[in-house]
């Protein structure tokens, strides 16, 4: 089946295989979503051994008003949960992007199987001078120094995304 895009229900569909047990469709930005892309993060052997290695970071994800925080121990994503704007003072960095740029990312590693050059994380942290992509709300250098530290890493993450069907739907800032 060849991708392609469903612009009236906000859907990515790919001739990629799907993960027995999958969601059908997860909705991006959502717990379900994160905790998808984390089971096919967590089960496949490639996505650990090249890139970062083994990572030890908690960060968050902004998207629009919604938040979200990612836990990284050793070569595994060990958690997600929905959170809220003061949860990230705990975390050690930050992503935030608006809900169309995103998409943008995700649809575009879903098309491709990875990220192209100009939607990797390192791409866009550098399109987005002085402030970056990643941020700290503790202003603390060496916290936010584990997104470059581990920038593969969490790249991996994102592009493990490639290989499920997502439904998008920005997030409302009542939810």
């Amino acid at each position: 089946m060849p991708e392609h895009s469903d612009n009236t229900t906000g859907r990515i569909r790919g001739a990629n295989a799907r993960i027995p047990g999958e969601l059908e469709m997860p909705v991006f930005p959502s717990v379900e979503w994160f905790e998808a892309v984390r089971q096919v993060f967590n089960s496949d052997d490639s996505y650990q051994t090249v890139g970062g290695g083994a990572c030890d970071a908690t960060f968050g994800i902004k998207v629009g008003p919604g938040v979200f925080i990612l836990e990284f121990e050793g070569f595994e994503c060990s958690g997600v949960k929905e959170a809220t704007e003061e949860d990230l003072n705990e975390a050690d960095f930050y992503l935030e992007m608006e809900f169309h740029e995103w998409r943008e990312m995700l649809t575009n590693i879903r098309e491709n199987g990875a990220a192209d050059m100009r939607h990797t994380l390192n791409s866009m942290d550098l399109s987005r001078a002085p402030d970056g992509l990643a941020r700290t709300k503790t202003d603390d250098g060496y916290r936010l120094d584990l997104f470059f530290r581990y920038n593969q890493t969490f790249q991996h993450y994102f592009d493990a995304s490639s290989r499920l069907d997502t439904e998008f739907a920005p997030p409302r800032a009542d939810a």
